[in-house]
């Protein structure tokens, strides 16, 4: 990535910061304008590549370097991150295409990185999504909440368990058919047993819980709804950039501190995955066994 990046014109300084950047899914930039400062369609699709192999499950890369290749073809995680990207990517660049000025070129490459930047919670961004129709930047915060894959260093609720979400709707929908029909939730060709099931239904509750609570403290705080939202998504994805005033082409330097304290510890959470941060102010847990 660093080579890359220096052969696309970036000095070597900003080539090593960018590239740890990307693979690391942090999204520190060296310029204030983030990757929009380069001006370069290369250097967006370098950085596109690498953001989205970062996005992907870490042992599916070293089961593919090893010669595993089909583990990784088949996984249905990848599949359904991959899906995920070509869609939402096609949607918006259509979007962009109709009804803004951007060529079909331009409005691809721009929806691309900014979906896979989103998505993996890299935080980079190249526009202003804030300016697009609302339809097109109205995803992003869905996008903030999937996030990419177990296993990498991206946020969200990562996409295995909206496979294993969207495999226990489907089963549901089969059960109203077939009461007594024995339907067991399968992934990767394995069964997932009940209990994972309910923790992921449990872990999908709280994170919906603490959003909700989340944004009326916003409110409370006088923030507009749409930056509220923008803030604690983006803050429990750990992505970067919100909605609003406070988006991409914004800092969050306008927050109050009370809103500053609150986002630190969405993002706290977020990174920890919830349950652990919460675990600790439950009285079970100091209670001697």
């Amino acid at each position: 990535a660093v080579l890359l990046l220096a052969a696309g014109g970036m000095s070597w300084f900003d080539s090593i910061c960018h590239a740890f950047a990307a693979t690391g899914t942090g999204g520190f930039s060296t310029r204030t304008a983030s990757i929009a400062y380069y001006h370069s369609a290369y250097i967006e699709y370098v950085l596109s590549v690498f953001m989205f192999i970062s996005g992907i499950n870490f042992t599916l890369i070293l089961l593919a370097i090893t010669g595993h290749f089909k583990k990784m073809v088949y996984d249905a995680e990848l599949k359904f991150y991959s899906v995920s990207i070509v869609g939402f990517t096609l949607c918006i660049a259509i979007i962009l295409y109709l009804k803004t000025s951007m060529n079909v070129e331009a409005a691809f490459r721009t929806s691309l990185f900014q979906v896979i930047s989103i998505q993996t919670s890299t935080g980079f961004s190249t526009n202003d999504y804030m300016t697009w129709p609302a339809l097109a930047w109205g995803v992003m915060p869905v996008l903030m909440i999937i996030g990419a894959c177990a296993g990498s260093t991206s946020g969200g609720m990562k996409c295995i368990r909206m496979v294993i979400l969207s495999r226990v709707t489907k089963n549901e929908f089969k059960r109203l058919l077939h009461p007594n029909a024995v339907l067991p939730v399968r992934v990767n060709r394995q069964v997932v047993a009940p209990t994972l099931q309910s923790t992921v239904l449990a872990f999908t509750f709280l994170v919906l819980l603490v959003c909700f609570v989340s944004i009326l403290a916003l409110l409370a705080m006088d923030i507009p709804f749409t930056e509220s939202v923008g803030v604690v998504i983006s803050s429990i994805g750990n992505t970067g950039p919100g909605l609003g005033s406070f988006g991409p082409a914004f800092s969050w330097n306008a927050l109050p501190d009370a809103a500053k304290w609150l986002s630190a510890l969405l993002m706290l959470l977020g990174r920890l995955e919830l349950f652990t941060v919460l675990l600790l102010f439950t009285p079970d847990f100091w209670k001697k066994n």
